[in-house]
């Protein structure tokens, strides 16, 4: 916990089996994502796997720890880097949520439609209230294009590109290599990027975001 609290993420190693792992690779297969598609959103909505997943105790005690209140699921999205469907991420912060209704408020915005999904960017201290736990049902490295970040940048605020840049220019960017089964617990506002693979070997991550942010009444995350 110190470590998500000082540097902005932790791994969390083996928090599920190999069973598990097998189980979840061959219930997310077994759907046709369409051409070079290397992410599927709302993934908890699309396959049921996924939605037990998102609430079981394994996950949301993990997302408990670094929260005050009742973690909520906010998103998920399903990452497959293969060499068919490869991508790199520029170095970025995560600031926009997914709700299921516009509301008005000066403080909320913009406003975009995602997969027929309202986002938004909310204020900065409703971001200070998340967390995302990355499930990894493969070996994550720097060949196959793992997350980087660079620690201590979730508590900077949101960022504009010129410090974004300046951040990356100087200070030290740490490749988050993980196995199968391994967990990367990070704040939403810690800058990162990842790059595209060089190898083979396919990079599969379960990536759900949680709050404990209370919604106006008859609003609901996504």
């Amino acid at each position: 916990m110190a470590k998500l609290l000082n540097q902005g993420y932790t791994l969390i190693p083996n928090i599920l089996s190999a069973e598990d792992i097998d189980h979840l690779r061959e219930q997310i297969t077994s759907v046709d994502w369409g051409k070079n598609s290397g992410g599927i959103r709302n993934a908890e909505k699309k396959f049921p796997i996924i939605s037990v997943l998102s609430k079981s105790n394994t996950v949301t005690a993990l997302a408990q720890q670094y929260l005050q209140q009742e973690p909520k699921l906010v998103r998920a999205i399903i990452f497959d880097k293969t060499p068919e469907s490869n991508w790199l991420v520029t170095w970025h912060q995560d600031k926009t949520v997914a709700l299921n209704q516009r509301f008005n408020s000066d403080d909320w915005g913009p406003w975009s439609l995602k997969d027929n999904v309202l986002h938004v960017q909310p204020p900065q201290f409703v971001l200070e209230r998340m967390v995302t736990v990355r499930i990894h049902l493969d070996d994550a490295n720097e060949a196959n294009g793992c997350l980087k970040v660079i620690p201590n940048t979730h508590d900077k605020g949101i960022l504009t590109q010129s410090e974004i840049t300046e951040f990356v220019s100087h200070l030290e960017v740490i490749h988050c290599i993980a196995n199968a089964g391994d967990a990367l617990v990070m704040r939403p506002l810690l800058l990162h990027a990842s790059s595209k693979m060089v190898s083979s070997k396919r990079r599969r991550v379960i990536h759900f975001e949680y709050s404990d942010y209370p919604l106006p009444a008859d609003i609901y995350w996504h």
